[in-house]
């Protein structure tokens, strides 16, 4: 079976955020499973080394000229870059002063007009499309073929002027949205399957209000519509063969984590107690709930926690970080991104904070867990298939769940979680969530039925 998977990010080449690791775990899995995957990528960057191959695309005059480049990656594998006019920019979708590329719209129109040209030369045996930034290929293409659309933040749409329906071809009439164009609403309307990035996720997302104004697009889908929740690269979040931690641990000996902890205290110059301490790392926005987090700083002494804290994002919430830090021997806030602290964070926290207003899947929750740390989260999303919470569910339970996503219930999430990670219980807790397997081997056996059922 031959797929063409199309996506604006793929780890490690084009990596912003979850999107891009989901994509390539995916594909990672597939291919292992014996899907032959053409994955086309935006050629950010005018990559011009390790070409093997170059198709030239037909593509309508506005998006032109197209051509795929076919490149062996070291870590991605094969990899088609797409270029077209105005698509290379030194990140993905922001400016450097953290706004959006003014022409975004015209550069993944382009893109998809890529895509589709690409599926009419191939001819592959499906189609999978992740997100609005390629969502509109399907616009373009008459017969459809066999075709998933996966969504991953439906906050994104892509929506602009109706001008564009004029542009794109024989499905346009289903991509008109009040007058203007949706990429996403279109593609929901005409994908053979919708793919939510969770089960629970796509429940939410056609109730009022949780699906970002197409909930009755995605409603009007039925069964059509369903929820896989993603998986991680245990490969790379392996506490018995990471790179980056300060010791090894397993579920059988769990004595290395410790250490971790202890290296991590040490780095961030935090007390040097026995209390637990707690670790989030995170973008900077809205989305993620930080700005939760600030009440919970002045408390740190009472409760008590240590608190370490990794992002990037809006500026608005790292200065109130960075002050909230200044001084301070209990919470520490590292302003950026960094892979390697990242890893060193998690596998040395016993808490993880994940407070987000909402959540399609979530990955790090499951990377906490994988390194033993104990998740604190809030019912929204994939957080709520990932972490049951245990005081509700002492068999089976995960971490702690927020009653609602609030500085108030977050205090008392983290008070619940301190007065039971403080006893013998702990190393019990986190054995279990070691156990889980959070690997993308059996999310892509359900997308290859999907695939074989659509395409026959």
């Amino acid at each position: 079976m031959r797929v063409t998977f199309a996506t604006a990010e793929f780890s490690p080449i084009a990596s912003v955020g979850g999107l891009a690791a989901a994509a390539a775990g995916l594909v990672g899995a597939l291919r292992r499973s014996g899907i032959d995957v053409d994955v086309l990528l935006p050629d950010y960057n005018a990559v011009a080394d390790g070409v093997v191959d170059t198709i030239e695309l037909d593509v309508p005059l506005w998006a032109g000229p197209a051509t795929a480049k076919r490149v062996e990656h070291p870590v991605a594998g094969s990899i088609y870059l797409i270029d077209v006019p105005g698509i290379a920019k030194s990140h993905p979708y922001l400016q450097p002063d953290g706004n959006g590329w003014l022409d975004n719209t015209d550069r993944f129109m382009r893109f998809s007009a890529a895509v589709a040209a690409f599926i009419r030369q191939t001819s592959p045996d499906v189609v999978h499309l992740n997100d609005w930034h390629t969502a509109a290929a399907l616009a373009m293409l008459d017969p459809l073929p066999p075709s998933v659309l996966s969504l991953h933040n439906l906050a994104h749409q892509g929506a602009t002027g109706g001008e564009w329906l004029e542009l794109l071809g024989p499905q346009s009439a289903h991509f008109e949205w009040w007058g203007g164009f949706n990429p996403l609403s279109g593609a929901i309307a005409v994908a053979h399957k919708v793919v939510a990035v969770s089960p629970h996720h796509a429940t939410e997302i056609v109730s009022d209000g949780q699906g970002f104004g197409l909930e009755e697009p995605l409603r009007a889908r039925g069964d059509a519509l369903i929820g896989i929740l993603n998986g991680i690269d245990t490969t790379v979040w392996d506490p018995q063969h990471g790179g980056y931690i300060e010791a090894s641990f397993s579920a059988t000996d769990l004595s290395g984590k410790a250490d971790c902890r202890d290296a991590v205290v040490d780095e961030l110059g935090l007390v040097d107690d026995d209390s637990l301490l707690a670790v989030a790392v995170t973008r900077l926005t809205d989305q993620k709930g930080i700005d939760l987090l600030l009440p919970l700083i002045e408390l740190l002494d009472e409760i008590p926690l240590r608190l370490a804290v990794l992002g990037s994002g809006d500026r608005h919430l790292s200065d109130q970080l960075v002050a909230a830090s200044q001084g301070s021997a209990r919470f520490a806030f590292v302003d950026g991104y960094d892979e390697a602290l990242s890893h060193r964070l998690i596998a040395g926290g016993d808490l993880f904070l994940m407070p987000s207003r909402f959540e399609p899947c979530g990955l790090t929750q499951m990377q906490a867990m994988r390194y033993a740390t104990i998740p604190i989260v809030t019912p929204v999303g994939g957080l709520v298939d990932t972490v049951p919470d245990v005081d509700a569910h002492p068999r089976r339970g995960r971490g702690f769940v927020m009653a609602d996503i609030s500085s108030t219930a977050l205090v008392s999430a983290v008070h619940r979680a301190v007065r039971r990670c403080s006893s013998r219980r702990l190393d019990t807790l986190r054995k279990r969530v070691m156990s889980i397997d959070w690997s993308w081997d059996a999310p892509a056996q359900q997308f290859i039925k999907i695939y074989r059922d659509i395409s026959h």
